[in-house]
């Protein structure tokens, strides 16, 4: 396959307002070309039969066959990278869970075309879930994913500076307790559940940043707790870092840890983009670094792009222990390849061992 080979999108969508939106986002992207249309699932497989995409965007309510059932077929019989599509609803994130589990690689947020502003974070979150899902491992995944060229970002790669100061460089005063921070993208959420579901009822506290849009994390969280002996759930302004509490970062919202004598709480924010996301791990391993010092664990997982690696690189020089997870369990291995890169990672481990090292880090 041509190194230089587009990137060719499959839009599965009813509406043909978002359809054509969607379409327009894509093509806008040098890397991305839009191979087909469908308006529902019946029109999708006959396009596929005729050509395979390497991804395709799929809505989850329309006619004739919904979202989540073509999911299940197409896993079964043509595996393809899937990312959903999916208006901002409350009572449809637990749906799309459904659909992370079925195999979808990524959740998007259908772009409101009336907002200027959004529709630009739109273009961003939209084509760097297609490229991320273009990369992906999916069992049965015919051919080999195109390369991907740098390309220059709609707007200013902003870095944690736009949240937080630097890190001072002071020591930081150990405690009785040590934290635990990690950050994850593309295959997180599944990743996290085997990692959060081998910890123990007394495991260190956590903070998540996974890269998700609003009303999800929540979802997330709630199907979290439920599966784990560990309390989950999304994190408010002022939570407590607690051992036997995992906090998730909101999506849309930064997420920061922060100290008061020996204690831990999360700060949950607006602000801009940071490393193109919000929340964003670099953002939640800055505030880490400052905060906790060498009272931390960083932990870089699954993911596409760079978001976390200068942040882990700045709790490792602030005296925490770095874990990255490795790339044959990665379903991504771009956010931890830049961590490793870096030179900031002490222990790269494959996702059955992460729980344990993690569980062995903080207990150092």
């Amino acid at each position: 396959m041509p190194v230089s080979r587009k990137i060719r999108v499959l839009i599965v969508d009813d509406s043909a307002t978002v359809r054509q939106t969607l379409a327009s986002i894509l093509e806008s992207d040098p890397q991305i070309e839009v191979l087909g249309v469908a308006s529902d699932p019946y029109v999708a497989a006959r396009r596929i039969r005729d050509e395979i995409p390497d991804v395709i965007t799929l809505d989850v309510e329309m006619p004739r066959m919904d979202g989540i059932t073509f999911l299940r077929k197409l896993m079964a019989q043509h595996p393809v990278p899937v990312v959903m599509c999916s208006s901002l609803v409350e009572d449809g994130s637990e749906t799309l869970m459904q659909a992370l589990e079925a195999g979808a690689v990524d959740i998007i947020l259908k772009p409101k075309i009336d907002v200027a502003e959004h529709l630009v974070e739109a273009k961003i979150r939209i084509c760097d879930a297609v490229k991320a899902a273009a990369v992906a491992r999916i069992e049965r995944r015919r051919g080999a994913p195109p390369a991907l060229s740098p390309v220059r970002s709609p707007e200013k790669k902003l870095t944690a500076d736009a949240m937080l100061p630097p890190p001072s460089g002071r020591a930081m005063a150990r405690t009785t307790e040590t934290i635990v921070c990690i950050g994850a993208s593309t295959g997180g959420t599944e990743s996290l559940r085997e990692v959060l579901e081998a910890m123990p009822v007394a495991a260190p506290g956590m903070v998540i940043v996974q890269h998700m849009p609003e009303t999800f994390t929540a979802s997330f969280a709630r199907r979290l707790d439920s599966l784990c002996e560990v309390d989950v759930k999304e994190a408010e302004d002022g939570d407590a870092v607690l051992r036997g509490r995992v906090l998730i970062a909101p999506g849309n919202m930064h997420t920061m840890v922060e100290r008061s004598g020996a204690n831990y709480y999360v700060r949950v924010k607006s602000g801009p983009l940071v490393s193109r996301h919000r929340p964003s791990v670099d953002v939640l391993f800055r505030s880490a670094a400052r905060s906790a010092g060498s009272n931390a664990v960083g932990v870089i997982m699954t993911g596409m792009g760079d978001d976390g690696a200068r942040g882990l690189e700045e709790m490792k020089n602030a005296g925490a222990r770095t874990i990255a997870q490795d790339e044959a369990t990665s379903v991504v291995f771009g956010m931890p390849k830049e961590a490793i890169a870096r030179g900031c990672v002490d222990r790269i481990v494959g996702l059955p061992q992460l729980a344990q090292e993690i569980l062995r880090a903080a207990a150092r």
